[in-house]
């Protein structure tokens, strides 16, 4: 295999953010996704990774760059040579001469296996069990989205591009929360030796310019006249699907709310939360004369009292 700083393109002094980032645009550029007609994008891609493997993880990094592991993340094998007492090597006490990590204990430890020399070692050092490759999990991906509450509502897919260079249109579930965190499992990076790693989508719900949000229930300012307060309407009110008629009761004070029920976000188990419309008041602007005479006739004539004796002056 190549030498992972030359299949990310990067100097061997290169700092974390580089070898991320260029990792980045390759990883975009030779997605098989985006080059469906090229069949040596794979393997391409598949190379990208396995480089990344090393040089995205710090520990397999300078593991890399002290010769300890081959540009394939195996460890390399370690030949000890003839140093030392022992006749046939720098072999270690109490096991076999040649030493438990040397080359030579293959050799004759299979043709003991095999019946050579006596059915046995006869320097005492069985076959050499071989280890494969600790199984490594590939790195997670993270991406930040930004989702609408009639996203929520419609159940309309997100298209979400990771930075692995895969796309994929997601749901976003019931019940989610702004800030909250979705994980995709296998959705990550590659790993050479395991599996993938997971996706991590967080997920940012945006202010909406009419409704706040209170869990999974949704608050409404309906701005009324005064005669509609007075003598009662029905009102168009928007929800996140469609438009509703409420009734407004005559007499209706500005501050009363009142409840669409069904008509908040999705919750999970399939039902939703509630719409809650809060009535403001609302007086014509600059004013109006003939309105004036009328509140001072009805003032003397019929005032009433709205505050009890806390708000005395």
């Amino acid at each position: 295999m190549r030498d992972p700083y030359d299949v990310i393109g990067v100097q061997k002094a290169a700092s974390e953010t580089e070898i991320k980032k260029s990792f980045r645009r390759l990883a975009k550029k030779f997605h098989p996704d985006q080059n469906p007609d090229d069949p040596g994008a794979q393997d391409k891609f598949a190379e990208i990774n396995q480089a990344y493997e090393i040089l995205g993880d710090q520990d397999k990094r300078g593991q890399f760059d002290r010769g300890e592991i081959g540009a394939d993340g195996k460890e390399k094998a370690q030949f000890h040579g003839f140093g030392g007492g022992n006749p046939f090597g720098g072999g270690r006490a109490g096991g076999s001469p040649f030493g438990a990590d040397d080359i030579f204990s293959d050799i004759f430890g299979n043709m003991g296996q095999s019946g050579g020399m006596g059915g046995g070692n006869p320097f005492g050092g069985g076959q050499r069990q071989r280890t494969s490759p600790r199984a490594s999990k590939g790195q997670d991906a993270t991406v930040t989205i930004s989702a609408t509450l009639e996203h929520l509502v419609s159940g309309e897919k997100i298209r979400v591009q990771l930075p692995t260079g895969k796309s994929l249109d997601i749901k976003i579930p019931p019940g989610i929360e702004h800030g909250q965190q979705m994980r995709l499992k296998s959705q990550g990076f590659d790993s050479a030796t395991g599996p993938s790693g997971d996706a991590l989508i967080t997920v940012n719900i945006v202010p909406h310019e009419l409704f706040e949000v209170n869990g999974s229930d949704l608050r409404l300012e309906l701005p009324i006249t005064l005669y509609e307060a007075v003598l009662g309407s029905k009102i168009g009110v928007p929800t996140l699907s469609h438009k509703v008629a409420l009734t407004i009761p005559a007499g209706t004070s500005s501050g009363k709310t009142m409840r669409l029920k069904g008509k908040g976000l999705p919750e999970k188990g399939g039902t939703f939360g509630d719409l809650y419309v809060t009535t403001r008041l609302v007086l014509p602007d600059g004013g109006d004369s003939g309105l004036e005479a009328l509140m001072r006739d009805w003032q003397d004539m019929k005032p009433y009292n709205v505050r009890d004796e806390q708000f005395s002056s």
